[in-house]
């Protein structure tokens, strides 16, 4: 199965795509981004990497030509070392996460990167022979490790970074400040927190719910990206009401669920 097959993607205006791999079908299926930039293209999570991003990417005509001579810069970012977010790393030359899971991406730890995967969920084999159980993520190297307010410079639009861990200890979401949108990862989603993984922690995905109210109430993001998804009216509303009930957790039921 080629790239151009196994992807598909959708625009959003404004230099955004959502990008979705079409036969893995699991509510562990990543949102996968493209945002261009007048001098860098950036791609937030990267899916599971049974084919290749970039070639799709290529194929698919998503990626503006460079100004002169060379490839133009295409970097690829990981909300956090999941599985369903960071097996495609494999396929970019550029490559930033988090340094608190850089450790982990470079030595392919799969009990870190949750990496869990089933035949039933994968519609349509890759390749001949393809077996969910031989599925890992493996080690990559990457090339720029993320800290809490790093800018990723697109050069007519800028990411902040926002480390907000509880998901994972290295969770981010990235802030388009001038347009008020924020790429969540897994940090808020539809649906009850998950926050038993390894290297999950109670109390500090509550402080990154709050952080995250905070910034909603004070319009700073007016928009998750997913919200932009669906189309639906409401959408972004209910994944912030999720999040503003978690941060109402009783306090002693997080003591005692850490301790």
């Amino acid at each position: 199965m080629s790239a151009l097959e196994w992807f598909a993607h959708k625009p959003l205006g404004d230099g955004i795509f959502w990008i979705q791999e079409r036969f893995y079908e699991s509510g562990n299926r990543a949102n996968i981004w493209l945002v261009r930039g007048s001098q860098r293209d950036v791609v937030i999570d990267a899916g599971l990497g049974l084919r290749s991003l970039p070639d799709y990417l290529r194929d698919a005509g998503l990626l503006a030509p460079a100004p002169g001579a060379g490839p133009r810069p295409l970097l690829a970012v990981a909300t956090h070392v999941h599985f369903d977010h960071s097996g495609g790393l494999q396929h970019f030359e550029e490559v930033a996460v988090h340094s608190a899971e850089a450790a982990a991406l470079l030595r392919g730890d799969n009990y870190e990167a949750v990496t869990w995967l089933s035949e039933r969920e994968v519609a349509r084999p890759p390749r001949p022979g393809w077996s969910a159980r031989q599925f890992r993520v493996p080690p990559v190297r990457p090339s720029r490790l993320l800290q809490e307010g790093d800018v990723i410079n697109l050069g007519d639009r800028q990411l902040t970074v926002m480390h907000m861990p509880g998901h994972s200890r290295g969770s981010i979401c990235l802030h388009d400040k001038d347009r008020r949108i924020l790429f969540s990862g897994d940090v808020v989603y539809d649906g009850s927190m998950i926050d038993w993984l390894p290297y999950s922690r109670i109390s500090d995905y509550v402080a990154s719910c709050q952080r995250l109210m905070e910034l909603v109430d004070r319009g700073l993001v007016e928009k998750l990206a997913e919200e932009e998804i669906q189309k639906q009216p409401g959408k972004q509303d209910e994944g912030i009401h999720i999040t503003n009930d978690y941060t109402s957790y009783p306090e002693d039921a997080i003591v005692s669920q850490v301790t």
